[in-house]
């Protein structure tokens, strides 16, 4: 995640305007409307089972009057602050993507039949137990962890695709070397970024930081009703 990308003419390098990764209500739309799609794609393989309370919707009308509905409601995506600082999610990404199954040290005996060796329960405050499995399961678990042909555990985009990776990179440095940010605000330091412009002056609306009612009451001033 970038936090930001190259204009098309690759001159300069633009910061983004919010000072989050995804808007919720646009999240939600596009996970909605992709859902959706994946259903219709399923119905028309035939891949999609409909039966006992469902099975009605075999019938291809009555299944694209269905899916149609979906658009009537609101659906809900929940999203939430990224926890800790970059540090905690590449220390926790860091396990998925440059380890293996089970480390060595977890490994604690084998006896020709069988492999003992510990784990942590984290449904009961991470206790580390003990668990024994016939060498034949120990090894069909540790092989779902084996990635397909074709597949990686950590897939690059955008300038970081390999082809120009080195090349983009320098540039990138480059350019945010030389490229202002966006403006701060000058007493709790967060970015004060342009939206849209307003409908009645036709100003530049920008978002502000998240105020108290009573340092709201300390900035506005009373109407005048004279």
């Amino acid at each position: 995640m970038p936090a930001g990308g190259f204009a098309i003419d690759h001159e300069r390098w633009i910061h983004p305007k919010y000072a989050f990764f995804l808007p919720v209500n646009i999240l939600s739309s596009v996970f909605r409307a992709k859902f959706v799609d994946g259903l219709r794609k399923a119905f028309r393989k035939g891949t999609l089972v409909l039966s006992g309370s469902i099975a009605r919707l075999a019938d291809p009308k009555r299944f694209a009057s269905f899916v149609n509905s979906l658009f009537k409601q609101q659906w809900v995506v929940y999203a939430k602050p990224a926890f800790g600082a970059p540090t905690m999610v590449l220390r926790y990404l860091g396990r998925y993507t440059h380890r293996v199954a089970i480390s060595n040290h977890r490994l604690l005996a084998f006896d020709g039949q069988h492999v003992t060796f510990r784990w942590k329960d984290y449904a009961h405050g991470n206790k580390q137990k003990k668990m024994t499995l016939e060498a034949t399961e120990f090894l069909r678990r540790f092989t779902q962890h084996i990635l397909p042909r074709g597949f990686v555990r950590i897939r690059q985009f955008g300038f970081l695709t390999n082809t120009r990776r080195s090349t983009l990179l320098a540039l990138a440095r480059k350019l945010l070397a030389t490229t202002p940010k966006p403006a701060e605000d000058s007493q709790t330091g967060t970015a004060i970024s342009s939206t849209w412009q307003c409908p009645y002056c036709t100003g530049e609306m920008r978002i502000g930081p998240n105020l108290t009612p009573r340092q709201l009451a300390s900035r506005c001033r009373p109407l005048d009703s004279s």
